[in-house]
């Protein structure tokens, strides 16, 4: 398998995308483009890994368009891997309105799993594509902020953008 990636700046730190023939297979947020590349090198360890940014120019665009409100959705084709029950999670989070919050018990409940609150929570944090799928718009029951795999202040910003 063939991985791609580019890493950029964003408003929260340096952003890699990367991408498959298929689609965009990660989104990560970092402070070290090292540390990032090197998540990536884990994630795939028997995928040849190539740095291209011409070739993905166009996905962060898109990407940035997205995260800036000028389109509603990201429009960017996924090649992510998880369990069903990761999938559904990670389907559900897609539906949630840019702006919107809900609670971890809010999205067990619309993916028919009331109880299984802390596994929609792990699905959470294993997101491969942050951003795409929004997991940052899913809070604890009382709204606050809780664990977000990039950090609290960069969940905490990425609501501000949306909601701004």
């Amino acid at each position: 398998m063939k991985v791609t990636f580019t890493v950029t700046e964003s408003p929260f730190g340096r952003l890699l995308l990367a991408a498959t023939m298929q689609g965009v297979c990660s989104v990560m947020i970092g402070d070290s483009e090292t540390d990032l590349i090197n998540h990536l090198r884990d994630r795939f360890p028997m995928a040849q890994i190539e740095r291209d940014d011409a070739h993905l120019r166009l996905q962060v665009k898109k990407l940035f368009d997205y995260l800036n409100g000028q389109v509603p959705h990201a429009d960017l084709p996924l090649d992510v891997q998880g369990t069903a029950f990761q999938m559904r999670v990670w389907e559900e989070l897609r539906r949630i309105p840019r702006g919107q919050r809900i609670s971890y018990g809010e999205l067990a409940r619309r993916i028919d799993k009331p109880k299984a609150i802390r596994a929609v929570a792990r699905a959470c944090a294993t997101n491969p594509v942050a951003i795409i799928t929004p997991c940052h718009r899913v809070v604890g029951k009382n709204g606050d902020m809780t664990g977000y795999r990039w950090g609290i202040e960069t969940k905490r910003l990425l609501l501000e953008k949306e909601t701004a």
